[in-house]
């Protein structure tokens, strides 16, 4: 099979599986913020955010470094899996212990349903680290359709469980329903955890190892990384903690509505990227000069993910959040309201940047310069937390929106030109411009039938207009030659194998 084909189907795999995911978890936004009120889903959204951070810390990088060496070691795939899943085990029981410990310190959350919450939530977290973990075998193997499958299973669990709290077990307790719709999501991840680990162990033995030599010698490789990881998690979230202690739950209430959205897109570019990991590291190690056009594939698949979804985002961002959330949450300008489709239009260009900047740290990663990505995000922390500290307090989350996308953008820049010095490549500008030119036409004829489609189906229009801005960009693209009868034919015919010269 084809580099691009097995790129192609095992990234798709994932974006199918996330596809089914996201309208999912839009679902479960849509339930949360009907069924609690907007300081309720501000609470809601504040424990999976303080929890982001100390998850962050148990993953330390070791998802990907573990991708990296079972692809350079397929024969060693048992001993490397059994050794990061007890040292994952390990770093999650003691981060999540840290966390339930510093939220009951806190004082702002002293009269909240955030320390319990917190306490109840961590056990979902611990479920997701350790799928995560097991999981990094089906994504060196090329499986994760796999993967997909139990994901979509988890989140359908959770999802019919609060649906039975809001409407049949707790439809009026909501101080009761608000731990119930937690532990959903614990139920849930149970489920994914079983069935990822009864698909794994079909390839290899699942065993807790306990290499001591073995763990140092990738707690060295993963510390650069794992830290780089944990310091961006923190520009990334930090905003919405700031929100709650400086402008209290319902802002963050308002501006969660638009991060949660997001989350179901943030996650395509690192999908796809652990795809292209262990394809680009084999590159690398064999001395192919196709690593070059594996780099100008990856950022044309990004570019025509992010770029297309920012257009058509800002544009919908109203009727979007109409269909998610409810009126609470959606702009009253004329009364001096921001609500959550302004937070979305600001973000989305966050996503932007974010979805490109993947593909240079995953660069310095193949290249094992991933120490450098620790100086990169330190920079941008030290920046975001001095930007949201001043912006906060006067602008709110809007203040707040503006600096990730500051964030997001100083660390594209950085992470290209640092790349550019390890690794000789080059980006094809001129597909960028065809992607940049179908996305804005695309965007044209969204906006123009707006107005339209509003006159007979109001905000619902988005589920037509989605559609066929869909289709107008796919042919866009292929009018342009950004999909092209070579790339069609690529994927059709799999089993065709590029040499050097060839594009992939």
């Amino acid at each position: 099979m084809s580099i691009a084909r097995k790129i192609l189907s095992n990234t798709m795999a994932q974006v199918a599986g996330k596809f089914v995911v996201a309208i999912l978890g839009l679902l479960v936004v849509k339930i949360t913020t009907t069924y609690l009120s907007l300081e309720g889903y501000g609470e809601y959204v504040i424990i999976y955010e303080l929890l982001a951070f100390f998850g962050i810390a148990a993953d330390l990088g070791l998802f990907t470094i573990a991708v990296r060496d079972m692809s350079e070691k397929e024969e060693e795939i048992p001993k490397i899996i059994g050794n990061i899943l007890s040292l994952r085990t390990i770093l999650v029981i003691l981060t999540m212990i840290a966390a339930i410990v510093t939220v009951f310190l806190i004082p702002a959350y002293a009269d909240t349903r955030i320390p319990m919450g917190v306490a109840l939530a961590s056990l979902t977290v611990f479920l997701a680290i350790i799928n995560g973990t097991i999981t990094s075998v089906l994504q060196v193997k090329l499986k994760m359709e796999i993967a997909s499958i139990a994901t979509v299973l988890g989140k359908a669990v959770s999802l019919g469980f609060m649906v039975y709290v809001v409407f049949w077990g707790f439809p009026t307790n909501t101080e009761t329903g608000f731990y119930m719709l937690i532990f959903a999501g614990i139920v849930g991840n149970l489920a994914m955890v079983f069935m990822t680990n009864h698909y794994v162990r079909k390839i290899t033995p699942l065993v807790y190892r306990f290499d001591l030599d073995l763990w140092k010698e990738v707690m060295v490789k993963s510390l650069p990384y794992g830290i780089a990881l944990i310091l961006n998690t923190i520009y990334f979230r930090i905003d919405s903690i700031l929100i709650s202690v400086m402008r209290g739950q319902e802002e963050v209430g308002v501006y969660g509505v638009a991060m949660k959205m997001l989350e179901n897109f943030a996650i395509l570019p690192l999908y796809f990227m652990n795809s292209v990991l262990p394809v680009l590291t084999k590159s690398l190690k064999e001395k192919a000069t196709r690593y070059r056009e594996i780099i100008r594939y990856a950022f044309d698949f990004l570019a025509s993910l992010a770029i297309p979804i920012v257009v058509g985002g800002v544009i919908l961002a109203y009727p979007l959040i109409f269909v998610v959330s409810t009126p609470e949450f959606m702009s009253r300008v004329d009364e001096g309201f921001y609500g959550s489709d302004i937070a979305l239009q600001i973000l989305l260009f966050a996503l932007l940047f974010q979805f490109l900047n993947v593909l240079f740290a995953f660069i310095l990663l193949a290249v094992k310069k991933q120490s450098k990505l620790l100086y990169i995000n330190g920079a941008c922390v030290i920046f975001n937390i001095i930007a949201n500290i001043v912006v906060i307090p006067i602008y709110g989350f809007r203040g707040a929106a503006v600096t990730s996308v500051l964030s997001e953008f100083i660390i594209l820049v950085l992470t290209y030109f640092v790349a550019r010095r390890y690794l000789d490549f080059s980006i094809n500008f001129g597909n960028l411009g065809k992607i940049v030119f179908s996305a804005l036409a695309m965007g044209a004829a969204v906006y123009y039938l707006q107005d339209p489609t509003y006159s007979y189906i109001r905000n619902w229009n988005v589920f037509v207009l989605i559609p066929i801005g869909a289709m107008i960009y796919g042919a866009l693209l292929y009018k342009t030659g950004v999909i092209n009868k070579k790339m069609l034919a690529l994927v059709k015919k799999g089993e065709q194998k590029p040499h050097d010269g060839q594009p992939v």
